[in-house]
């Protein structure tokens, strides 16, 4: 690997890209789907998805996993990176 190229970022057991993004697992919780990581010259930076308050009244909420609920309903764990 040449000193100049982009760095990979490992996350667990799992190396990503860089540029790659990804919804980290957390055991024993499995997937995070409202938590979107991404690797950036070496550093895993992660977000958890807003959603906005009428998400719940919303029937395109269906098309995303993480605000197909009410608030308190998705994403109720803590998770720190």
């Amino acid at each position: 690997m040449q000193a100049d190229a982009p760095r990979a970022c490992r996350f667990g057991r799992r190396w990503y890209l860089n540029n790659e993004s990804w919804h980290p697992s957390v055991p024993p919780f499995g997937e995070m789907k409202c938590i979107l990581c991404w690797c950036v010259s070496g550093e895993t930076h992660c977000q958890r998805q807003e959603c906005p308050p009428s998400a719940c009244a919303s029937p395109a909420t269906r098309d995303n996993p993480c605000c197909a609920k009410c608030r308190g309903e998705c994403c109720a764990h803590t998770w720190h990176h």
